[in-house]
């Protein structure tokens, strides 16, 4: 995993094609149906370039708002995921245009099959978290945004030049957060950073993690923290991660402040997570990458496995 972690950037040279790209097409809207790790290209491009055309699906069957002028992306990075399955299987029912985007597995071999197009995924042997490189360019070109190839390019090198220092934060920064439960929190317009730290803590560290943003926990969620003698136990394992963003709307920056100074008057550790970046590209993807090694080196700590996620494959074969 640290190697995957450490050659992220290369991803973003990655130039995926659409096979049998005929059958495919430009629509008006799009629907990316894909769980967990295959859906975050999605939730990364709507953050970065507020796509509002493009709707993430993720369930079994096909969603209501499915139209004629919407096309339908289908996404398992291992090509087995039930659900994403189980969408495909409706939609050659309905007859409804889409294209595929998988590593392998079955959902590429019934695109195959059917003649129905599809991107292919690199062959490479890590979690679908750590390939979001790969699956963020195939979404691009199956949406028909290869304008943002070049914009990949240029990140590339910017990340590459960061590695050493994001990893030596990550680092620092899993020594702090032992032995604590983390609780990610970020504005609204970054919360897909907030939710891929809980991710990572969740499956490389193998650890419950939270999160949240504002200005919404402010209206609930920070109320669960307003510590009595009586339910100090509770929350006494909680630190916060605050992600900050200089361009975000200042009466948010300003929120972010107030509650830090309210949860330390609790005896709270809040751990400001500042990200100097020169656009939106490079900060959301520097935050994946600190998100990375934060967990990658909290692993370590606690001596789990930060690559497998055996509870998620326990549960598949109970489920079959």
């Amino acid at each position: 995993m640290k190697e995957d972690i450490y050659n992220f950037p290369k991803q973003l040279i990655f130039r995926p094609e659409i096979k049998n790209g005929d059958k495919w097409g430009k629509f008006k809207n799009y629907v990316l149906a894909g769980m967990g790790g295959s859906h975050l290209a999605g939730d990364i491009l709507k953050t970065i370039y507020d796509e509002n055309y493009l709707h993430i699906h993720s369930d079994y069957g096909l969603p209501s708002f499915m139209a004629e002028d919407t096309g339908l992306v289908v996404a398992s990075y291992s090509g087995n995921t039930e659900e994403v399955l189980d969408v495909f299987n409706k939609a050659v029912l309905k007859g409804i245009r889409m294209v595929v985007i998988a590593k392998g597995g079955k959902l590429l071999k019934l695109a195959k099959e059917k003649g129905i197009p599809y991107i292919q995924l690199p062959e490479e042997n890590m979690q679908p978290r750590l390939a979001l490189g790969h699956s963020f360019l195939a979404l691009c070109k199956a949406l028909g945004r290869e304008d943002i190839e070049k914009n990949m390019e240029n990140l590339k090198e910017k990340l590459e030049n960061k590695q050493s220092l994001l990893e030596e934060q990550g680092k620092a920064l899993a020594s702090r957060i032992k032995n604590k439960i983390p609780v990610t929190y970020s504005t609204q317009r970054n919360y897909i950073t907030a939710s891929i730290w809980k991710i990572n803590f969740n499956e490389t560290t193998k650890i419950p993690a939270f999160c949240n943003f504002f200005p919404e926990l402010n209206h609930n969620e920070m109320t669960g923290f307003d510590v009595t003698l009586s339910t100090k136990e509770l929350s006494g394992k909680m630190v916060f991660l605050i992600l900050k963003d200089k361009e975000d709307f200042s009466k948010n920056r300003r929120r972010a402040e107030v509650l830090k100074d309210i949860l330390k008057k609790r005896d709270f550790e809040v751990l400001e997570i500042e990200n100097e970046s020169e656009s939106r590209e490079e900060f959301i993807f520097s935050s994946i990458l600190l998100s990375s090694w934060t967990s990658y080196y909290l692993s370590k700590i606690y001596q789990t496995d930060p690559d497998g996620v055996p509870m998620v494959e326990e549960f598949k074969k109970m489920i079959e």
